[in-house]
């Protein structure tokens, strides 16, 4: 072991000590304060819908991302490449511009088509016609966020399987496993101590840049401080409320992250 990693692990955190404090008092100074009290109640009615965008984007996001990534590794070279030109595509675009475009140009293309594709069953009266504002801007955010975090997460995962030695799946191979049984069995258990912390980034990334659907007018934490904020003139107060709970919600996951990932490494090496 060398002096740097017994450092490291030695090494009291500080900065968490520093940053518990601040947020000790900063909650003191709330609960003390009417003003700030009454910011953050209001602000406060905003996490419901901010960690729904999250959780139900990022789980869309991680299994089109895995499906991705199976593309990318299958033997067709038509299905790499596929795989190879939605990556690539997507991560070029910044993920507000492509929430404007799902939600502005996305939305109503797919009810269009839909539309088209349903006709037959309009006419006999078996559905309705669909209409561009039946699609919530809700759902056209989360479906935003899901394809632009897909294109990155499906690099995570390609990379963890990659990781796994290729003599392992050579011996299940001779085992007479299946593609799916290989995957579930020695792939997917062994990628997954590698994908964990990046993946964890991107979901604690998540967070964050959910804060974009308040462009569209969805009731998340900052749209909600940004209509109090208007009408009230309390620009410092709001904004310090917000980015208050955001550092709560970001920081205490990426704890959360770092502990799950010392647990399945001391369990990896018992």
């Amino acid at each position: 072991m060398t002096a740097t990693t017994s450092t490291a692990k030695s090494e009291f955190p500080w900065w968490l000590a520093a940053a518990a404090v601040l947020a000790l008092a900063a909650a003191l100074a709330i609960a003390a304060s009417d003003l700030y009290a009454e910011v953050f109640a209001t602000v406060a009615k905003g996490i419901g819908i901010t960690v729904f965008v999250t959780v139900v984007g990022f789980a869309l996001a991680s299994a089109l991302g895995l499906g991705i990534a199976l593309m990318a590794l299958s033997g067709s070279q038509w299905l790499r490449q596929i795989a190879r030109f939605y990556v690539e595509i997507i991560r070029g675009v910044p993920i507000l511009v492509l929430l404007f475009w799902i939600a502005f140009a996305g939305a109503p293309a797919f009810v269009a088509a839909w539309n088209a594709l349903t006709a037959p069953l309009q006419s006999a009266g078996w559905i309705g016609e669909l209409l561009v504002r039946d699609v919530s801007l809700l759902w056209r955010a989360i479906m935003a966020l899901t394809i632009g975090y897909s294109a990155f997460i499906s690099e995570v995962f390609r990379a963890g399987i990659l990781s796994v030695e290729n003599g392992q799946i050579e011996a299940a191979k001779a085992l007479g496993l299946t593609r799916v049984q290989r995957f579930r069995l020695i792939v997917f258990p062994q990628a997954i101590r590698t994908i964990l912390p990046p993946l964890g980034n991107d979901f604690v990334a998540m967070v964050k840049d959910s804060s974009l659907v308040s462009v569209l007018g969805v009731a998340d934490i900052t749209q909600i401080g940004k209509v109090y904020a208007a009408g009230s003139f309390r620009f410092f107060e709001t904004y310090s409320i917000v980015a208050y709970i955001y550092l709560i919600l970001t920081v205490g996951l990426s704890l959360a992250l770092r502990a799950l990932e010392k647990r399945l490494r001391r369990q990896h090496e018992q």
